[in-house]
């Protein structure tokens, strides 16, 4: 599985994450979901993400996924991607690895990813990094 930020088509199994950018999803999205203000509080503790706890409210995290999974049925299933891109091994749920990545590469819309698979498993803020990354392609 991938996933991939671009504003490309993308299948259930690679997603893709259009811009962050006002988008009418993150605008006009699910009453309890404000896309926006969900990845500002995600990102509000860059410097020192392990110290904090940035989880979000069960009830954005499931209107996230409803977002989501909308969008990713959606969508075609071949998955074109443009250069240039940078690819990225799992990441097990490493939260403070995901914000290091992204500072180090640049935060999308000025960069795009690729990762390969293993998004959650092993990290303590498994949560996080995948509501950053589903929070990135709702965006």
């Amino acid at each position: 599985q991938a996933l991939v930020w671009d504003n490309g088509p993308v299948s259930c199994r690679q997603l893709a994450c259009p811009a962050m950018s006002t988008s009418p999803a993150a605008q006009d999205g699910p009453e309890d979901l404000r896309v926006d203000e969900l990845i500002a509080s995600l990102l509000q503790h860059r410097s020192n993400p392990v110290a904090q706890s940035v989880t979000p409210p069960a009830a954005q995290v499931e209107a996230l996924i409803r977002e989501c999974k909308t969008i990713v049925l959606s969508q075609p299933v071949l998955l074109e991607v443009p250069a240039p891109m940078k690819i990225c091994g799992d990441i097990h749920g490493q939260y403070s690895d995901l914000l290091r990545l992204m500072e180090f590469g640049g935060f999308p819309p000025e960069s795009s990813y690729l990762f390969l698979g293993d998004y959650v498993d092993r990290g303590k803020q498994s949560i996080e990094t995948i509501c950053l990354l589903v929070a990135l392609k709702v965006a």
